[in-house]
């Protein structure tokens, strides 16, 4: 007998997030035999853009889709509408498909599993994705200096214990943030139900051995890329955690080397703040900004010689589990990172895909430049260790393990 799964996000699927990270998991899960319906919320001008290609993939994999509206804002009034619209339609969901089990990607859509676990029996994973609430103060969204913020931080911070306690099982993206989750006081002495799944990488989508050599040429025209140049690329969102100046001054050090170096930013975001920031340090003819669709990354990640992420490495981030490392090391492409961020530090150790740096300040900038030889890498060693830590088809294989310790198939 197929099993009903209630799958609750409030990031939406027709975001980039939800198209990696939400439905090729739930794709894949479908063919183990669990019957999804799942409820997003959408961004309207994404959701305008996007909705037919996500109605698509849910009807070729049978998911009955119930997208709702993303509201921004007011602060918090809007957070506390979109939970009631969630929970709402959840209800009236259990109601008619007696779902098994609530699958909630982060602690918005626990607030709500942990409801429908308690009213209606059913069993209930909390996918945490972080720590959320101390991402919000490390990110400086929640200034614990204003009361009203201290309320609601201490409110999550109770809610993350409820769902602690409560889950019948927990995901944890990283290592290091399940140690310290089992460090709590009030986890010591428990069973260990959390599993370390991290953001994997459709390393079918990500491999260098499926490149299209001919949109590979054009967009070494179209960018004014040569096989002959250095090229440093960073991938992805450019925002809070996303540490810009720190990459570009790296870069510029690194150019002491590599005179000719072009830095490709591989982004939607923040076009003019990349701009500035480079032409503040003297970079402004050295730079190149693509956005691409996902389909195009990777073309546009196989111009790199290397690629590049500094990220805030606060408390909160020993929980995060950056997807860029896994789709960079499927390309077969050396990266350079900071310690401090979840377990990125270790796997790049443990793979030997490229290299750490501890402080970033310019001295280290310049002892890691000296030491920095991309021809010590091989490509399928790179892309063989993102198969072993972070491929989708390992990834959906852990959580249908998960899934198979809340609710068996009959």
């Amino acid at each position: 007998m197929t099993r009903q799964v209630l799958y609750i996000s409030y990031d939406g699927m027709t975001d980039t997030l939800g198209q990696s990270q939400v439905l090729p998991y739930i794709c894949g899960l479908s063919m183990q035999g669990y019957s999804f319906t799942l409820i997003s919320c959408e961004k309207p001008e994404r959701f305008e853009a996007n909705k037919n290609i996500i109605e698509k993939i849910c009807l070729e994999n049978n998911i009955d889709w119930h997208p709702l509206t993303y509201h921004k804002s007011p602060p918090i009034i809007s957070t506390i509408w979109d939970i009631n619209q969630i929970q709402k339609k959840a209800y009236q969901l259990q109601e008619i498909k007696n779902f098994s089990l609530v699958h909630c990607r982060g602690y918005i859509s626990a607030l709500v599993g942990l409801a429908l676990k308690r009213r209606y029996s059913l069993k209930f994973l909390f996918d945490m994705r972080g720590l959320w609430a101390d991402e919000k103060v490390d990110a400086g969204a929640w200034n614990l200096q204003s009361p009203i913020y201290r309320v609601v931080y201490n409110f999550f911070k109770k809610k993350e214990r409820e769902f602690f306690l409560n889950a019948d099982h927990t995901i944890s993206l990283t290592e290091r943030g399940k140690k310290e989750i089992q460090s709590w006081d009030y986890m010591r002495g428990l069973a260990d139900n959390i599993t370390v799944i991290p953001c994997c990488a459709d390393t079918d989508l990500f491999d260098y051995s499926k490149l299209d050599n001919q949109k590979l040429q054009t967009w070494r025209e179209q960018l004014q890329i040569s096989e002959k140049d250095f090229v440093v690329s960073y991938l992805g969102s450019i925002g809070t955690w996303y540490m810009l100046e720190e990459m570009l001054d790296f870069f510029k050090v690194l150019k002491g080397k590599y005179a000719q170096a072009k830095f490709l930013f591989i982004t939607h975001d923040e076009h003019e703040r990349i701009k500035m920031e480079a032409d503040k340090r003297g970079l402004t003819n050295d730079i190149i900004i693509q956005p691409g669709q996902r389909n195009e990354v990777p073309n546009l990640l196989a111009l790199s010689s290397l690629s590049l992420f500094f990220i805030r490495p606060t408390y909160s981030k020993l929980a995060s589990s950056p997807t860029k490392q896994a789709e960079i090391m499927a390309m077969g492409i050396p990266l350079i990172c900071n310690s401090g961020v979840g377990d990125t530090d270790k796997l790049v150790m443990k793979y030997q895909a490229g290299y750490v740096i501890e402080n970033l300040c310019e001295v280290n900038y310049k002892k890691l430049v000296s030491e920095t030889d991309v021809t010590n890498f091989q490509k399928q060693k790179l892309r063989e260790g993102a198969l072993d830590y972070a491929s989708l088809e390992k990834g959906i294989k852990s959580y249908e393990i998960v899934y198979k310790k809340c609710i068996a198939i009959d």
